[in-house]
């Protein structure tokens, strides 16, 4: 039996070769692919935060065969082309050259038979001449900047370019990205462009010469059976068997994110010490409460405690009395609410976070003004958190709070349950 590393079966975050689900009947692949085949469209691969974009992405146009840049390592402008420039091989200085030539003739009559360097064997009357050139060539330097290097070299190499989380990158920056691959796009270079549907990516919508010129292909979150998958394909490999319903519930707890699913499969192998291919059949009975929760400290605590510090205050914040007798600022309280609910991946009425309010507080209720502000300032924090992705967004019209993020949900519902 073949042996294979835990480490290597299951791959939160990086990149699995062995429990890569292709998700066929979405024929995903097919349409990312169809950039590659003249397509004269701008790509973009949208979806919610750790659905597979970039796995899926790199599975059509791998890292190794194509040119990536990782927005959220782009500060200006020129740090992206510089990128672009250094996967292609390229520079920002072109040279050409140029070449004067002078020809010397060099003529002689030849009288009889003799050794002459350039004729084997010459006769009385035959006339030879020589030519010899000469020649000065001149090297001339043209210093570009790194967006016209960039662009004239993918011109000329043709080689496709996908840049990964571009809602990373300010609206101006995405328009003038837009703009100077336009023209590349309508050549038929394969551009993609991978982000989570968000208004800071709409710089690509607004730019009117692109339009009709945008193909997206929408990854939709992991239905249940898809991540079961993942697990199949994983615990077969390392001669595991859960038992019933194990898998199942990993695949419930995982809000459609196959990051997650991996995540669970590898953290519930590691606490049966399997660290790689069992030599005899093991079988997996069940899965305790605690895995999730030790998976919860890794994953959306970092914005979690974010959101709860709030924007910068001039004074300190009121503490609210709660049920449980602990203290809490309104922005632990708003939290803390959310926590209450459970949410998944879904849309918060505004009531019935008001109501989750009203019954962990013991008094001090906020108004629907303090907390709409709450929501508001949150909202902003987790829109220009570089560190993170879109986790959450509020729409003040419509009093609806969305959670866009699988890690952030996953925190709420086993995380702050274990801290409170």
């Amino acid at each position: 039996m073949k042996k294979y590393k835990l480490l290597d079966v299951f791959v939160p975050g990086g990149i699995p070769e062995h429990t890569y689900v292709t998700r066929q009947q979405r024929r995903l692949e097919e349409q990312i692919g169809a950039a590659n085949d003249q397509l004269c469209k701008l790509v973009t691969v949208t979806g919610v935060t750790k659905s597979g974009k970039t796995v899926l992405t790199n599975r059509v146009y791998p890292r190794s065969q194509n040119i990536w840049v990782d927005a959220g390592a782009v500060r200006t402008e020129d740090d992206l082309w510089s990128f672009v420039l250094h996967g292609l091989g390229g520079s920002t200085e072109v040279s050409s050259e140029s070449r004067k030539e002078s020809e010397i003739g060099i003529e002689g009559h030849l009288g009889g038979e003799g050794s002459v360097p350039f004729v084997a064997k010459a006769g009385a009357g035959i006339g030879a001449s020589h030519s010899a050139t000469r020649g000065t060539s001149q090297v001339s330097k043209l210093t570009l900047s790194p967006r016209s290097a960039a662009v004239l070299t993918l011109r000329n190499r043709h080689i496709p370019i996908i840049i990964d989380d571009f809602h990373y990158l300010d609206r101006e920056l995405q328009g003038s990205v837009v703009r100077a691959l336009k023209q590349l796009v309508l050549e038929g270079l394969p551009v993609i462009l991978i982000a989570i549907p968000h208004r800071r990516y709409d710089a690509v919508k607004v730019e009117q010469e692109i339009t009709g010129r945008l193909e997206e292909v929408s990854v939709p979150a992991w239905e249940p059976e898809e991540l079961l998958e993942i697990a199949e394909k994983g615990f077969r490999l390392l001669n595991v068997r859960p038992h019933a319903g194990v898998c199942e519930r990993l695949a419930e707890e995982s809000f459609g994110s196959p990051h997650l699913m991996q995540e669970f499969c590898r953290e519930l192998a590691r606490r049966h010490g399997i660290s790689e291919t069992s030599p005899q059949s093991r079988d997996i009975e069940n899965v305790s409460h605690d895995l999730f929760v030790e998976v919860a400290k890794s994953t959306g605590k970092v914005i979690y405690d974010k959101l709860a510090r709030g924007p910068r205050a001039r004074k300190d914040r009121i503490q609210r009395g709660l049920k449980n007798g602990k203290t809490a600022d309104i922005y632990q309280v708003v939290l803390l609410a959310m926590a209450h609910l459970k949410p998944g991946l879904t849309t918060i009425d505004y009531e019935a976070l008001r109501q989750s309010i009203r019954d962990i507080l013991a008094d001090n209720i906020p108004t629907v003004q303090e907390v709409a502000r709450v929501l508001e300032k949150m909202a902003e924090i987790a829109a220009t958190d570089e560190a993170s992705a879109h986790v959450l967004d509020w729409e003040r019209e419509e009093r609806r709070l969305h959670i866009a993020d699988p890690f952030f949900a996953f925190y709420l519902r086993w995380g702050v349950e274990a801290e409170v």
